[in-house]
Formats: structure tokens, C-alpha cells, sequence
């Protein structure tokens, strides 16, 4: 059996993968505060059909050997935590961080992360994402507050009349983003590779700023993904007319004796 069949087989399984990475890419471009993701490959064992420097039968030394290789495999999909666009929206309760750190999150005694600040007030004032999930630390906000202003270093001044109670929200940061497990739903939990999560004050020790005001957006790039994607089809095309090929060669070979 032609070994290409196989072998463009694998090519065409790896380009499906990196097809599907794509679509999830451009399927959240409005998503706040989403990474986009890369798919990485690499080729499988090699047949050595002759060994590199080996010795032949007059005494030379080969300078290069005889390796056929038997595909490709797909080893990991990478989150790429680049800086997302900003978009201002006026609301006091979103956030952007410039820079790295995650936003830490309450999840039933669990803490999660994202990089999603968009932010407003539970029935108990406190301040949580869509889905209820509260801020670590805890920030509550009164039912009569005035005003409500968050400096880049995190720390928070809530006015009610002429009383003003201050805070600071913190950031989460690991050594290995890339690590971290993606739940859906803008969460991130820390993984043995990630790192355990070194939580700290926004612009202290690497920790990026705050931004009120502010959120940061998708950092999916339109252009990128549409090329990437166009190059995908084209290899997951020549894969296919490759297994095409060795079906020929087969049926050329099958029709020698007749």
C-alpha cells in the first residue's frame, strides 16, 4: 500500500483542525475580552530507509540518508494573549486591563479568570459579571451612591453625599497564560501549567493597569484569520489530490497484469 495515502490523510485531519480553530476565532471577533486561538503541528516518525554518515561498502560516508516521513499531528492549541482593541463605552462598571493580569471571580467557592470587565450590580449591590459570578475581592456598591471612579492602580472611591469609602480591586497574573483551561464563557482556570495565579494591585510587579470606562475587545484580527483560512483550504485541497494521486498509481499498478 502507497504509504501517501496515509500520510495526506494526516494533512488533511490536521487542516480540518486548524479550519475549526479558525471558525471559533472569527465566530467571537465581537466577543469582549476573547484570545484568539492558534493550532500547532508537528511531523510524525520518519522511516530511515539509510542512515546519515553511514559507512558504504567502499569505505565512503554517506552525507545524507534516506527518511520518509509519515505526516503531520496536531499537538496544541495555543491561546494567544496579545492586547485586544479598546472601546470606550461611558459605563462606569466596565473595565479594561492594559497590560497582563486576569479578573478573578467567584465561581460556587472556586476562583476563575477573565479578561472580561464588563461589570454591574447584583440585588445585593454587589458588583459581578452576566452570569452572577461576584469580584474577588468583594465590591459592594450602595443603593444611594453618588459616584463611583477606579484610578489605573485599582483603587476605587465610592461617594455617598459627602462620606467616601475607597477600595482596591486586584489582579490575578501567571507565569504561563497559555496554560490555563478555557471554560467558555470568558473564564479561564489555572492548570499545573499555567502556574498557580499570583494575585497583585493593577500596576504593581507586571500586573497591567485599569481602565474605567472601558473595555478591551476581541483581539481577533479579520484580515489574519481570512488569509489563514484561505491557506488551510488550499493545503487541505493539495491533500486531497495527493491521496487522489497514490489512488491512481494504485489502479495503474492493479491493471499491469490483465
Amino acid at each position: 500500500m502507497i504509504r501517501a495515502l496515509w500520510t495526506a490523510a494526516t494533512g488533511m485531519e490536521a487542516q480540518q483542525i486548524s479550519q475549526d480553530v479558525i471558525a471559533n476565532n472569527l465566530a467571537n471577533i465581537n466577543t469582549v475580552g476573547f484570545k484568539k486561538a492558534r493550532a500547532d503541528f508537528q511531523d510524525l516518525m520518519y522511516q530511515l530507509y539509510s542512515k546519515a554518515g553511514a559507512e558504504t561498502s567502499g569505505g565512503d560516508q554517506l552525507p545524507v540518508g534516506i527518511e520518509i516521513g509519515m505526516g503531520v499531528k496536531p499537538v496544541a492549541v495555543q491561546k494567544m494573549f496579545t492586547q485586544g482593541d479598546y472601546m470606550q463605552t461611558g459605563n462606569q462598571f466596565d473595565f479594561a486591563i492594559e497590560g497582563d493580569g486576569f479578573f478573578q471571580l467567584d465561581n460556587n467557592g472556586t476562583t476563575v479568570y477573565t479578561r472580561a470587565g464588563s461589570f454591574r450590580t447584583d440585588k445585593d449591590g454587589m458588583l459581578c459579571n452576566a452570569e452572577g459570578l461576584k469580584m474577588i475581592p468583594a465590591v459592594s456598591i450602595p443603593d444611594d451612591m453618588d459616584t463611583f471612579t477606579v484610578d489605573s492602580g485599582g483603587t476605587y472611591t465610592i461617594t455617598v453625599g459627602l462620606t467616601q469609602t475607597t477600595g482596591r480591586i486586584e489582579l490575578a497574573k501567571f507565569i504561563n497564560p497559555a496554560g490555563l483551561t478555557s471554560l467558555g464563557r470568558n473564564l479561564y482556570d489555572e492548570t499545573d501549567a499555567s502556574g498557580t495565579a499570583t494575585v497583585g494591585n493593577p500596576g504593581e510587579d507586571g500586573v497591567g493597569t485599569l481602565s474605567q470606562t472601558f473595555l478591551e475587545m476581541s483581539n481577533v484580527n479579520v484580515v489574519d484569520e481570512m488569509v489563514n483560512m484561505i491557506v488551510g483550504q488550499r493545503a487541505y485541497e493539495i491533500n486531497s489530490k495527493a491521496i487522489q494521486t497514490a489512488d491512481a498509481m494504485l489502479q495503474m499498478a492493479n491493471g499491469l497484469k490483465r
